[in-house]
């Protein structure tokens, strides 16, 4: 079904102020345009097709988010609709487009917090063995695991990595992060030998008599930049080959990442900015990983197998 033109009119001004204002990823921008979509497609369901998204009035969106949750989505997606639908009144608002806010007084709903699944320290030992090294394709796979380990990129940083943002002479990668907030990560000796062994004898193999030509660190079998998606396929098959059952994904080794520093005893803050967080809290969740080990431990291997009291 066609958006009406008032909508689409709208929808492209609000995407264009973040772009232009937060410096917002693509993939960031493409989820608030499909959630503000779904407001439409259920105005034009719901409502006069004559009405524009910027008629809606509180009631409305409060009909819409219950017709949402009623579909049985996710609730961190219902959350997340809501925070752009709030931030997309906001915007008609500062515009002078509408005359009141008709997001305000609609509570957030509180989720529950879920840990995230993180590896143990042998399980990522054996996932990044996994890999076949005696194969060009594996030296770029145990490169790109045992970076992506050492350094807590996101998955998006990881395959985008262009060759001069890895400085191999000092041991560090230089990374452009969300909101192109740039952060510099050091890493050690192990990814440091894989990845300078990558890019020595195998990158220019893997491009030879392709006829291309990429800056990116680490690309495929045809010459092309490595993607997301083919990451996350080369994970699953690792984890299968290695018979780790966890659901496991590349932003499982951030995970691990992060969650190893703290059981080593790093600092909280230096977590943040490594993992390049905004905020804190967004951190303070792998304490809380730490701590849930570290009851496992205790009562597994204690006597009396107490249980620590939060």
């Amino acid at each position: 079904m066609m958006l009406c033109d008032s909508d689409v009119k709208l929808i492209d001004e609000f995407i264009d102020s973040l772009w232009l204002e937060d410096g917002l990823s693509r993939n960031t921008l493409s989820s608030y345009r499909s959630d503000l979509k779904q407001l439409s497609l259920w105005k034009l369901n719901n409502k006069s097709k004559q009405l524009s998204i910027a008629e809606l009035d509180h009631s409305d969106l409060l009909a819409f988010l219950a017709d949402r949750v009623a579909i049985l989505i996710k609730a961190s997606s219902a959350n997340r609709e809501l925070s752009t639908i709030k931030r997309f009144y906001q915007f008609l608002l500062r515009q002078r487009k509408i005359k009141i806010d008709p997001s305000l007084n609609i509570d957030r709903p509180k989720l529950p917090r879920l840990l995230p699944v993180s590896l143990s320290e042998t399980e990522v030992e054996i996932l990044l063995s996994a890999p076949d090294i005696l194969k060009s394709q594996g030296i770029r796979d145990r490169a790109m695991l045992e970076l992506l380990y050492a350094t807590g990129l996101r998955v998006s940083e990881l395959v985008t990595l262009q060759l001069l943002q890895v400085r191999v002479d000092m041991g560090v990668v230089k990374v452009l992060g969300k909101g192109n907030k740039e952060r510099l990560i050091p890493f050690g000796e192990e990814a440091l030998y894989w990845v300078n062994r990558y890019i020595t004898e195998v990158r220019n193999s893997l491009l030879a008599g392709k006829n291309k030509i990429t800056d990116k660190v680490f690309i495929t079998n045809r010459g092309d930049a490595m993607t997301r998606q083919a990451f996350w396929y080369l994970i699953k098959r690792y984890a299968q080959h290695t018979g780790i059952t966890k659901s496991l994904s590349p932003h499982q080794l951030r995970h691990a990442f992060a969650t190893h520093l703290l059981n080593h005893g790093a600092d909280l803050r230096v977590v943040q900015l490594l993992l390049g967080h905004a905020d804190i809290s967004t951190t303070q969740i792998y304490t809380h990983i730490a701590r849930e080990r570290l009851k496992q431990l205790h009562a597994r291997h204690h006597p009396r197998g107490c249980i620590f009291q939060q």
